[in-house]
Parts: structure tokens; sequence; C-alpha cells
């Protein structure tokens, strides 16, 4: 019987037509593409051989479809704290667009104008991070780019700026776990597709 957390398997949210175009979806409730709706099946049809003990959900409708496409609607528990990176001024923009204001902005290092700061997001992971580590067996998350790679980073002990050295496709599958015990964090999967592929 397994008694603490053994993984987190981290599901990003599949296409919508924002993440086509690379414009900052932060807390627009943009669907999935009809495309982000199969890579969703296939993601579920991936993960269909696993068992869960518990699966969470962001509640944005990309995250939460996803997740029912999935086939893991019924068991997911919405966490609020879950949603993307509050883009605030920049929602919307590429980050081309950014840049013709603030050349040298960057996301994870400046946060966003009148949207969430590095330390505000950092924080919100944390808390995801505390209840996840509380669960018990293997978990199952579905949220998007941004918020998954701050809160890898901070599993991994990063400060939320380490984020940006994790690249993260849609409908995408990661896996947060340990090496020899609790005291070792380690990335045991990141970023895999090999389910879109088929």
């Amino acid at each position: 019987m397994t008694t603490s957390l053994e993984a987190i398997y981290l599901a990003r949210h599949a296409e919508t037509e924002w993440s086509l175009t690379g414009q900052h979806t932060g807390l627009t409730d943009l669907p999935l593409t009809p495309r982000g709706e199969e890579h969703a099946r296939l993601l579920g049809r991936r993960l269909q051989t696993l068992s869960f003990d518990a699966v969470f959900t962001s509640p944005l409708q990309r995250a939460r479809r996803t997740c029912e496409l999935a086939g893991y609607g019924p068991q997911a528990v919405v966490d609020e704290d879950l949603v993307e990176w509050d883009y605030g001024a920049y929602e919307g923009l590429r980050t081309a667009d950014i840049r013709r204001q603030k050349p040298d902005w960057q996301l994870f290092w400046d946060g966003c104008l009148a949207g969430e700061s590095v330390e505000a997001i950092g924080a919100r992971a944390d808390r995801v991070l505390a209840r996840l580590r509380g669960a018990r067996g293997r978990v199952l998350v579905f949220s998007s780019g941004h918020f998954s790679r701050v809160l890898a980073a901070r599993w991994l002990d990063l400060p939320p700026s380490g984020g940006r050295l994790l690249v993260l496709s849609t409908a995408s599958l990661s896996i947060l776990g340990y090496e020899h015990n609790h005291s070792e964090p380690v990335i045991k999967l990141w970023n895999d597709e090999d389910h879109l592929r088929s």
C-alpha cells in the first residue's frame, strides 16, 4: 500500500488558437481547437494503462477540457492555484509585441505589467506543491505551460525563474518524481509528445 507521494504526472493543456499564434494566454478562457481536442484524447490513450490516486485540474476550460477528453473529468478536483500566469497588460500579446515596448523583457525575470510577479507565481506553485506532497501514490495534474514550468522549477528547489529553462509543448506529458528518496526530487520525464506522433 502506498503511503506517500510517488510521482506527479504533469499534463499541459492541448492546443488553443492562441497557443498556435504564440499569444500569451493567462486568464482568457479559450476553448481547445479541434486538433487540440484530438491531442487530448491521444494523451488519454497514453495514460490509460496507469492508475492515479488523485487528479487535479486548473479551472480554465482549456485544462478542464483536456482533462475530460483524456478520461479523467469525473475524478478531477479543480484547484484554483493551477491557473496560468496572470499576464496583466500583456494578455493576448506575443513576446515580440511586448519587446517592442520593453526590448529587454523576460517573463521569468520581470513578470507582467499589471499582472502577476515572478514571486507571486512562485508562491502559488509552492502552495500547490505543499498540497501535492501531502497526497499519496501517483497524482495527475492538468495545467498551463508557464505555470507548469514554474511548478517544476520549484519541485527541484530552483527559484521560479528556473522555469525559463524548461520548454513545454501543448498536450505534452512530464513526470516529477524522486531518485532515491523524498529528499531527492528529480524530473523523470519532460515535455514528452510521443503519443501525438502515432
